[in-house]
């Protein structure tokens, strides 16, 4: 009996749930220690945030010019959507602790025939199980470099009529959201994070989506206005996956968003936009500064954060999404910089970008040691992680 104890002890399933219990419980002792505030607002303000008081967008003239698509300068000829469609549903994953991205990923790319599972792909984006975060870069980087036969590309600024269009033309989509939690982890908890959905249909008479949810279950069905509200936190990214022979359709689809350049300018228009309709929307004012720093306008993206933050972000968003510190460090405002750097390692202490953030913050403060440990963290939290590799070499050598 104490020999089949011990063997179930060791199994990796048992290990992986008495670790998760165990980062349970510090998560919301370090709650009880330190109580989570909301996230600070600005040290600095640089101009009024009022709706007619916005960035000016950049002209055509000042957008760094790309190659475009064969059918980048176009738009998707409209075409009459079926009523319902639901593709056949890949093989469903469950996912392990923190693995909404490796688990979804894998449901996508098991509807192209890949036979591998969340693991595989945990392995190489996320090589330390408690890390909590897989951005939209690190599923990109694992379908370009370990299933290139297959194309992968991602973009910002989606609609519902885009995902009707993919969804009808074939093509499953995962998107990132926004949703609360059913459970506190610590007092005060406000239980918003972040999720991966990977749409395979939708219902235009009943005016919902079809979603393979890896926490929720299969085929969960997620209303229009619901999803939208939710897609808007993370700036509506979308994720695609298609066969080679497939590109000339996706770009079909997407005109003029095919082009990377084309589409944050689109992108930056919606986010201008609905900051003016929606001036008490955070998320709106959050997606102007994100879609700034694209362009490098980063005295502009720390003002629109600015605003985000005195309208108050959930505890956890700065576990997702990083512009804030690229705006905030280029734009040489290094105590907002240290005050978002400190807060979000209280929320989540192994975010590798929080610590790589930090380190940088602290090396224009002429913090030289302090900063190569807060590299060495990244590193420790996130295993090969090259931004902080290059931190490294660039702090060291200088």
């Amino acid at each position: 009996m104490g020999f089949l104890l011990g063997a179930y002890i060791f199994l990796p399933s048992f290990r992986s749930r008495l670790i998760w219990r165990y980062e349970i419980f510090a998560t919301y002792l370090r709650g009880v220690v330190d109580p989570v505030n909301p996230l600070p607002t600005p040290r600095v303000r640089i101009m009024p945030p009022t709706s007619t008081a916005l960035p000016t967008l950049a002209t055509p003239q000042e957008v760094p010019s790309a190659s475009p698509g064969p059918t980048s300068t176009t738009s998707p000829t409209p075409t009459p959507l079926p009523q319902r469609v639901e593709l056949p549903p890949p093989p469903y994953e469950k996912q392990d602790i923190n693995n909404c991205g490796p688990a979804t990923l894998t449901m996508l790319l098991r509807y192209y025939g890949w036979n591998g599972n969340q693991s595989d792909i945990a392995n190489i984006i996320k090589p330390i199980p408690q890390d909590r975060n897989v951005n939209i870069e690190e599923l990109l980087y694992f379908t370009r470099n370990y299933v290139g036969w297959l194309r992968s590309e991602f973009r910002v600024g989606g609609d519902i009529m885009l995902l009707k269009h993919l969804l009808a033309a074939g093509f499953p989509v995962v998107i990132e959201e926004g949703y609360l939690m059913e459970e506190s982890y610590w007092p005060n908890d406000d239980r918003w994070a972040g999720h991966y959905l990977l749409l395979t249909g939708y219902d235009e008479g009943e005016g919902y989506f079809i979603a393979q949810d890896s926490f929720y279950g299969s085929n969960r069905l997620i209303p229009y206005t619901g999803l939208d509200q939710n897609w808007q936190a993370f700036n509506r990214v979308y994720f695609l996956v298609f066969p080679p022979e497939s590109e000339s359709t996706i770009q079909t689809l997407l005109g003029a968003d095919w082009d990377v350049t084309a589409n944050r300018t689109h992108a930056l228009e919606i986010a201008q936009r609905e900051t003016q309709e929606q001036p008490a929307n955070a998320f709106a004012w959050f997606n102007l500064g994100t879609n700034l720093v694209y362009f490098e306008r980063y005295d502009e993206a720390a003002t629109a954060y600015d605003q985000a933050r005195t309208l108050g972000l959930p505890q956890r968003m700065l576990r997702y999404q990083f512009g804030p510190f690229f705006a905030y460090f280029h734009s040489n405002r290094i105590e907002d910089l240290m005050a978002l750097t400190e807060y979000a390692l209280k929320r989540t202490p192994n975010s590798e970008e929080a610590l790589l953030w930090r380190g940088w913050g602290l090396y224009r403060q002429g913090k030289k040691n302090e900063a190569i440990a807060a590299f060495e963290a990244a590193l420790k939290a996130h295993p090969g992680y090259p931004d902080a590799e290059y931190a490294l070499r660039f702090v060291q050598q200088n």
